[in-house]
């Protein structure tokens, strides 16, 4: 069932499908090799999951946002919930029961460097049928995002499900191949050198120049590439080629949920019908305040904190 049924379908800036977790957090002096143990701090428990953090990132800078997804009937389930609401998110569209809430398992080094393996459990219950189920959302929201935290045929009944005249962000990680008629929704696909290498495969060029050129040709309608301290790099078919724009310097403490703050800024400043380079350059500011305090969800600035900057 619906986390809140009764809820009163408004116009949002931004519709979120996808991922909800726990994240447990320990922090290394160096993450492990193969075979290796290594000593770490206390174990801190946050919500995360890339879903759930682009939906807080959004609504902590002002969009009306709404989250599709699906936790456990658990204490992790019910501290996601707390920490959507707690952010302005809308929760109607979160379906509780049928596994455990998904958890992530992440080790962050002094250069604030980090290792994930996520354990998706409800996420992976999350199906096209749920998304069809939820049409009266998909037809509310200006733009929606969507990961690979949830099945790949939920990302493509998403795709199929989008309101006339709405936007589709995807940011493909963890990565995985992906159908035609998802990538020729994507406006823009999000992606890091990893990605973007995985998604091209052993043909891919040298730079990220030749990537956001190569992306757009299997079939997206433009494409982010995303550069860390470099800041990114924008592509766009309907013309002007390839811009960088680049990042504000700052001193990275923990890069967990850098990423989803830069995918859930860029797409409500599209939504507003920003250009995509002018989009990026918030995104940017957003993803690099980010990147100085600890945590994923708590790290994510205000409007009023990336305007500071």
């Amino acid at each position: 069932m619906y986390e809140n049924e009764d809820t009163t379908v408004s116009r949002y800036d931004l519709l979120v499908v996808g991922s909800a977790n726990a994240d447990l957090v320990v922090g290394v002096e160096r993450r492990p090799a193969a075979g290796e143990t290594v000593l770490g701090s206390d174990l801190a428990v946050h919500p995360g999951g890339k879903g759930a953090n682009q939906a807080v990132a959004a609504a902590r800078l002002g969009a009306r946002t709404a989250l599709l997804a699906r936790v456990g009937d658990d204490a992790h389930g019910r501290l996601l919930l707390e920490s959507q609401r707690a952010a302005g998110v809308d929760t109607g569209g979160v379906l509780v029961g049928g596994a455990p809430t998904g958890v992530a398992l992440i080790t962050v080094d002094p250069s604030g460097d980090n290792s994930i393996v996520v354990s998706p459990g409800a996420n992976a219950r999350l199906t096209p049928a749920d998304v069809r189920a939820a049409a009266p959302l998909l037809s509310a929201a200006r733009v929606v995002s969507v990961q690979l935290e949830i099945p790949l045929d939920t990302v493509a009944e998403t795709a199929r499900g989008l309101a006339p005249g709405a936007r589709l962000v995807l940011n493909p990680s963890p990565p995985a191949p992906l159908p035609a008629e998802v990538l020729a929704a994507c406006d823009p696909l999000v992606v890091n050198e990893h990605e973007a290498r995985f998604i091209l495969g052993d043909g891919a060029g040298a730079t990220p120049e030749l990537w956001a050129r190569e992306l757009t040709e299997l079939g997206p309608r433009s494409v982010v590439v995303t550069l860390g301290a470099a800041g990114a790099l924008v592509a766009d078919t309907r013309g002007g080629g390839s811009v960088h724009v680049p990042s504000p310097a700052v001193e990275a403490v923990d890069t967990t949920g850098a990423g989803d703050a830069f995918t859930a800024a860029l797409a409500w400043r599209l939504g507003l019908g920003e250009e995509l380079p002018d989009a990026a350059a918030f995104a940017v500011r957003v993803g690099a305040a980010a990147v100085t305090k600890k945590g994923a969800q708590a790290s994510f600035p205000t409007a009023e904190e990336v305007s500071a900057r």
